[in-house]
């Protein structure tokens, strides 16, 4: 998609705030440098922030030999922003400051056979209403809510394409997330803000090409190519999840045999210790949470099923994560998501033992394998920031316009920032 003049400012509009977020206070000079923008234009961007209120002015830092520079920081009091995670098994919902800080989160289970759009919807508007209330924030104040679905998702649409794990289909997502919720609404999935948040605040930060591998109910992979979050041409790269490693294998929710996702996602983890300990106490076939909790609790305390079924999982994990090491030789590749979470430290190392088995060695001597560092739900984390982003989008297309909020929920239309 070509991007227009209005498209480039507002990306160097959200990079130069991606880095006053993330490096607070800093200056002028300094933000020129590591944007890799001139002085004059981002003198001119942190002025549209001011004006915004997005930022402020707090201070001078003196400068070798010449006049003091003014610094700038984030205005955390400037405004909200939302970020939903939808997974299999749950919604999570964070409320953050400019900052990026949380001020309040809230957690609604999912039950199996309650995957209907509708029913989704209702949990998301409800949850989303939870955090505000928390927050006690005014509802002018909140720029934006960023939601997360898995799947394939058209993020200019809000239609999400296709969800395997739910059998949706073209779902008009945020058209019936619009009926319940009245702020400003931008859609993508848990490759893309786990990607993000790691960029912004992780493992990710300051490398040039990074893989975020994503270990939930569903698997993927989010990429951080060049600097910058790379979703191909259909917004749909990253579906690692679904690459075959078995030939033959597991049937797939896909449609397909042997998917990497049906031996490394939770229901995955499930079968792998269902086939080797079919009565395991560790074993609640109903409910994935309890069982990962159960294989990492026993796994600290040496039981010999659990150590078994986590290095059968880093197994077949890094087979997988050796192929997207070699395709595209990253700095990092980080393990995110609830499952990574939970199998901790144990999984990784012996997701490192299997990498090098199927590596080859020059790409694996440069790349590094870690756990997230983020302290909160990475993918709701993420969602904020597209949140921002399209808050900054609207911006943009409103210069020159009075600026007025409506209950009509904006969406990012135009070619993304990121």
């Amino acid at each position: 998609m070509k991007r227009t003049s209005r498209d480039i400012r507002t990306a160097n509009r959200y990079e130069v705030l991606r880095q006053i977020i993330a490096e607070s206070p800093t200056s002028r000079q300094e933000l020129a440098a590591a944007t890799g923008l001139s002085l004059a234009t981002v003198a001119t961007l942190v002025g549209e922030l001011l004006d915004l209120r997005m930022i402020t002015e707090v201070g001078f830092e003196d400068s070798a030999g010449g006049r003091p520079r003014g610094l700038v920081a984030v205005n955390a009091s400037g405004g909200a922003l939302i970020g939903v995670d939808i997974a299999e098994t749950y919604v999570h919902v964070e409320l953050f400051d400019l900052a990026l800080n949380v001020l309040a989160r809230a957690d609604e289970d999912m039950r199996p056979g309650e995957s209907r759009p509708e029913q989704v919807v209702g949990q998301v508007a409800a949850t989303v209403g939870s955090v505000v209330a928390q927050a006690g924030v005014e509802a002018a104040r909140v720029l934006g809510v960023g939601v997360s679905v898995p799947g394939q998702v058209d993020r200019d649409s809000g239609v999400a394409e296709y969800a395997p794990n739910w059998n949706w289909h073209d779902v008009p997502f945020l058209d019936l997330l619009a009926e319940h919720i009245a702020y400003p609404l931008y859609l993508d999935n848990p490759l893309r803000a786990c990607a993000v948040a790691e960029l912004w605040f992780g493992a990710a930060r300051g490398r040039g090409d990074a893989v975020v591998v994503n270990l939930g109910t569903g698997v993927g992979a989010g990429l951080a190519l060049g600097g910058g979050l790379h979703r191909g041409v259909s917004n749909s790269a990253g579906e690692w999840g679904h690459t075959t490693l078995v030939l033959d294998g597991r049937l797939c929710h896909c449609g397909n045999h042997g998917c990497v996702e049906t031996y490394v996602g939770a229901p995955g983890i499930m079968q792998n210790l269902r086939e080797l300990s079919p009565r395991s106490a560790l074993l609640h076939p109903e409910d994935q949470t309890a069982t990962i909790d159960a294989l990492a609790r026993a796994g600290a305390a040496g039981d010999p099923v659990a150590l078994k079924v986590v290095r059968d999982t880093a197994r077949y994990l890094g087979a997988g994560i050796s192929d997207l090491i070699n395709l595209l030789n990253p700095e990092v590749v980080v393990l995110s998501s609830w499952v990574a979470a939970r199998l901790g430290e144990p999984l990784l190392d012996e997701v490192r033992r299997a990498v090098t088995r199927h590596t080859l060695r020059r790409p694996l001597a440069a790349t590094e394998i870690v756990l997230s560092p983020i302290p909160t739900d990475p993918v709701s984390l993420g969602a904020a920031t597209f949140a921002l982003e399209g808050a900054l989008q609207s911006v943009g297309h409103r210069t020159g316009t009075t600026a007025k909020r409506t209950t009509t929920p904006a969406r990012s239309r135009t070619a993304p920032p990121s």
